[in-house]
């Protein structure tokens, strides 16, 4: 059988082999040829059942190949016998059916050996069996797909081959005919004398092999005359590769490609990759080169009237509303909304965390928290793309340090300054919108996409490593330990006065001796009459004596084996679609839930162990971070009248910064690659990016903008493949999941994750920090970056078959990816500098 590819029931008679693309002779083509020219030929033929079709054909043939009436009557009762299918079973219910099998082309085509297929006395049904209707083999078969059927073997009663070739005028189903119940167009039969029988064998592998050509299949149906088919069948020779004798093993099964080019590129006048290397779109079957540069899109054209591009973005975008709420009921978005939740909510502790140490804690993480929920679910309602995560960046925290240190510098009110700049910067990006200045996007290459998304994945990747060196720095290991001292290792609480007095609490009277170091600092040591905790030690005044205070055992090789485990298992979840185990709809199920059954191991095997490891900690009250600020900023009072003039100047460099940032991720996220259906808002978006600033200044809350590599993951995880594939084909990339709920409950989630500490609190943090590193490899693998580096490192013999390489000298390719790198560490340099105020200019 064939759908795309061809299976063979093994010598055993128990099971299909792996499907591979078929290997014909030559000489089966020509005989095959041979057959089509000599043979009956019934094109357009009007039935509605296997024996009309047999009654017409026998009653149509040629005077040379007439057959006696006593021949055709034998013929049509073999023809209609009930033929024997090998079932495609689970293996407790695999019986042993010892056969040579039928083989099966795209959208079907069946090929039985009569003489030992058939079933003795049983006669063929008009109507499909049960084990047709419940045959599981159906789930592999695309909707709308059709059976052909080819019948050849030799029979003891013909003297000559008899040839048949019918093209039916609508497709019908021909009962219990083909394993599973599918309406049939195509019949090829060809029954002759005995000793030939690996001749008509090889020869209905060929015609099997015709009719999985989707070109071959197209004129077929259209044929009117012979010659038709006979020129199809030219066609598919002209474009037929030979492998020479000698030079390869003809028994040897070829796999299937992991991703096969189009059928209409062989129809081009070009070779297949001329039009791609001519528009600079290195697009490739299995290459990750083509991201789909959106230059020519609808989207980025100029309408030249003012806001023409944001009306046009809102008429594209209304109609499918709706639609953008009834798409998000599916399982795979639960599965997104859990993982990217877990993912914003530790970027707003982290990127919290550091404003407040940035800023004195006039913006923390509770104003984390509340504007990632805020901006996030208006974003999500309202944007011309909402699969987009909003989130704090990286440079915005940088502006906001520097802002800071400059109010303090001139004894200025930082939160008003940043109201000024904030309500300057809203009024410029309103600007940009009425002048459609997002047709700019149009300019950006792969050369300033691949460095930005690089450069934000590198962030992702560094800051992941370094939080967990700094848990290391928090719970160090104590390298100096020897088993042989372990007599000396203490840590005791001390609550003596410098005098050597004991202090009084409210409870008994306590010292501890440390039998190391004690005697040597208290000659007169007092009795010991309770013991306190490290907390209650430190309550009371008291400090803690011994060489094993600083350490804690087991926290941080825990800590470090939880964050690779959480990587490792990530990555092995996601890629367990494409594994040999399980059924297709448990791979998928794995993979849709990867993140979140990574975290939930991870979290249960922290929960054995029971270690003291790091935890995810929530601000559990609604108020300001700092008591001396309030939740409104008024404009005037705190600074002088003319800071509202003097904010024009850091309000372009931040106008200029949330451009760049919004619209290199934007355009990254409406890649063609994507398949996105609903079109994209690049006006829309920075509209809504424009006038959130606007509200999170008057609040005091932080500045929000696209988060490249969390907006990535976003769509990673709502990737749609077709339901069902060929045995041998990957399931087909059909595109993105695209609707609006995912990111709108993500963000509600955020907000109400006050109010959920106690639950979130069991989650440790070095598992986070693991799903990090996973959004940041997996971000930084999707570009052709990646690919060229690691060219860098190959030989020439050992590089893939890229089709850039083919077109482009490979010292050119070297020399691209070098200057590619030395930009993108002078980025990271600026990034790590006081200098990054300029880096969206850079950029």
């Amino acid at each position: 059988r064939w759908i795309k590819f061809e299976e063979k029931v093994e010598d055993s008679g128990e099971r299909w082999s792996t499907p591979h693309v078929p290997a014909l002779s030559l000489h089966s083509l020509f005989q095959l040829r041979t057959c089509l020219q000599k043979g009956t030929m019934l094109l357009d033929l009007d039935a509605s059942s296997f024996k009309e079709i047999i009654d017409k054909v026998l009653s149509r043939q040629s005077e040379e190949a007439e057959l006696q009436p006593e021949l055709r009557e034998r013929l049509t009762a073999l023809l209609l016998r009930q033929p024997r299918h090998q079932p495609t079973k689970s293996p407790l219910r695999l019986l042993a059916e010892l056969s040579l099998s039928r083989c099966r082309g795209r959208h079907g085509a069946w090929l039985w050996v009569a003489k030992s297929r058939s079933e003795p006395g049983a006669q063929l049904s008009e109507t499909p069996l049960k084990e047709q209707l419940r045959n599981r083999f159906k789930k592999k078969v695309p909707p709308g797909a059709e059976a052909a059927h080819i019948a050849v073997g030799e029979v003891e009663f013909l003297e000559k081959p008899f040839t048949a070739f019918i093209c039916l005028r609508r497709a019908v189903a021909l009962g219990s005919l083909a394993e599973v119940a599918l309406p049939s167009r195509f019949l090829f039969i060809l029954l002759g004398p005995q000793a030939k029988v690996k001749a008509y064998h090889e020869v209905g592998r060929a015609m099997a092999t015709l009719l999985t050509d989707e070109l071959f299949q197209k004129i077929a149906r259209q044929a009117e005359h012979r010659e038709d088919l006979i020129a199809a069948m030219e066609e598919f020779l002209d474009e037929l590769t030979v492998l020479p004798p000698g030079k390869w093993d003809p028994s040897a099964r070829i796999p299937p490609l992991s991703s096969l080019p189009s059928p209409h590129r062989r129809t081009d006048v070009h070779p297949p990759d001329w039009q791609s290397h001519s528009n600079g779109d290195m697009a490739a079957a299995g290459d990750r080169a083509g991201l789909g540069h959106p230059c020519s899109r609808e989207e980025l054209e100029r309408t030249g009237r003012l806001f023409g591009g944001l009306l046009r973005d809102i008429r594209r975008k209304v109609p499918w509303y709706s639609s953008d709420f009834s798409d998000a009921l599916h399982p795979q978005c639960l599965s997104a909304v859990l993982y990217i939740y877990l993912a914003t909510v530790t970027n707003a502790i982290t990127f919290g965390g550091m404003l407040g140490d940035a800023t004195a804690n006039m913006q923390g993480v509770l104003e984390s928290f509340l504007g990632t929920a805020f901006a996030g679910s208006i974003f999500c309602l309202f944007s011309g793309q909402p699969l987009t995560i909003l989130s704090s960046t990286g440079p915005v925290l940088v502006f906001e340090r520097f802002l800071f240190s400059f109010s303090q510098d001139y004894s200025l009110d930082y939160l008003e300054l940043r109201l000024w700049i904030g309500l300057w910067v809203a009024f410029f990006g309103v600007v940009l919108v009425a002048t459609e200045a997002s047709h700019l996007v149009r300019y950006f290459t792969r050369f300033t996409e691949e460095g930005f998304c690089a450069l934000i994945s590198l962030i992702f990747i560094y800051d992941s490593w370094e939080k967990m060196l700094r848990l290391a720095d928090t719970f160090p290991i104590n390298w100096q330990y020897r088993l042989d001292n372990v007599t000396s290792y203490s840590c005791v609480c001390n609550l003596s006065s410098p005098g050597g007095r004991a202090r009084r609490w409210s409870g008994p009277k306590v010292s501890v001796r440390d039998p190391s170091s004690l005697p040597a600092l208290f000659p007169q040591p007092p009795t010991v009459s309770a013991v306190l905790s490290r907390t209650q030690c430190l309550d009371q005044g008291g400090h803690l004596l011994g060489t094993s205070c600083r350490y804690v055992p087991d926290v941080t090789l825990v800590s470090f084996l939880l964050f690779g485990g959480t990587f490792l298992s990530c990555t092995t979840l996601k890629r367990f679609r494409s594994s040999r185990y399980f059924p297709a709809g448990v791979r998928k199920l794995v993979s849709d839930f990867a993140i979140i059954l990574a975290i939930l191991a991870s979290c249960a095997i922290d929960a054995a162990l029971g270690l003291e490891t790091p935890k995810l900690l929530i601000p559990s009250e609604l108020k300001p971070t700092n008591p001396a600020r309030g939740w409104i900023i008024f404009p005037f009072g705190a600074n002088p009248w003319w800071v509202c003039l003097l904010s024009v100047m850091p309000a372009v460099l931040v106008t200029i910064l949330i451009f760049m940032d919004q619209q290199i991720t934007a355009i990254i996220l409406n890649r063609r690659e994507y398949k996105l259906q609903k079109g994209a808002g690049f006006h829309l978006d920075f509209l809504c990016v424009s006038l959130l600033m606007v509200v999170t200044s008057v609040t005091g809350l932080p500045w929000y903008v696209s988060a490249t590599v969390i907006s990535l993951a976003h769509m990673d995880s709502l990737r749609k493949e077709s339901a069902t594939s060929a045995p041998g084909e990957r399931p087909e990339f059909m595109g993105i999941r695209e609707q609006r709920l995912t990111g709108l409950a993500i963000f509600i989630l955020t907000g109400i994750s006050v109010f959920m500490a106690p639950i979130l609190k069991h989650i440790p943090m070095p598992v986070l920090y693991g799903v990090f590193l996973h959004m940041g490899v997996a971000a930084l693998n999707s570009i052709q970056l990646t690919d060229r580096v690691q060219l860098l490192l190959m030989p020439a013999k050992h590089q893939p078959d890229l089709a850039y390489l083919r077109h482009v000298p490979l010292c050119r390719v070297h020399l691209f990816t070098i200057i590619q790198l030395l930009c993108l560490a002078l980025l990271w340099v600026i990034k790590s500098t006081m200098a990054a105020i300029i880096f969206p200019v850079m950029v």
